[in-house]
């Protein structure tokens, strides 16, 4: 079982979005956590409303900081937004540079879950696959 964490800035978004996507599409493979670099008050209702749209609940996640995820990480996927990540240890880093739809449209909350959605799809491939090994 692999453990993959999703950092951002303030995980509020989207690495929540990526971090309930492994849990609901990936139990099997991966325990999956989240986290930001900057403190943050609340998710963003947006991202809540668009992934209830795929029948996943957020409604109970919160953020969280990078000095919460665990020391022995296996897999490090940072969103993108040009973040620079503390020195977070990992077996695997790599970055989706995905932007953030914060402050926009629910259309374009809903094409960066998607596009997530397709990531962890593949990362889940991956894992299976040994690609992480």
């Amino acid at each position: 079982m692999k453990k993959v964490a999703f950092v951002c800035t303030h995980n509020s978004c989207r690495s929540q979005m990526a971090e309930a996507f492994l849990k609901a599409l990936g139990p099997d493979v991966a325990i999956s956590f989240s986290a930001g670099t900057k403190k943050y008050k609340a998710i963003k209702k947006r991202p809540i409303k668009v992934m209830k749209e795929l029948n996943i609940n957020m409604d109970e996640f919160y953020p969280k900081l990078v000095d919460t995820l665990p020391k022995d990480l296996d897999i490090l996927v940072t969103m993108g937004c040009g973040v620079d990540c503390p020195y977070v240890l990992s077996k695997h880093r790599e970055d989706w540079g995905l932007t953030d739809p914060s402050g926009k449209s629910l259309e374009e909350h809903r094409k960066t879950r998607n596009i997530i959605n397709d990531k962890v799809l593949e990362l889940i491939k991956k894992i299976k696959e040994g690609y992480y090994n």
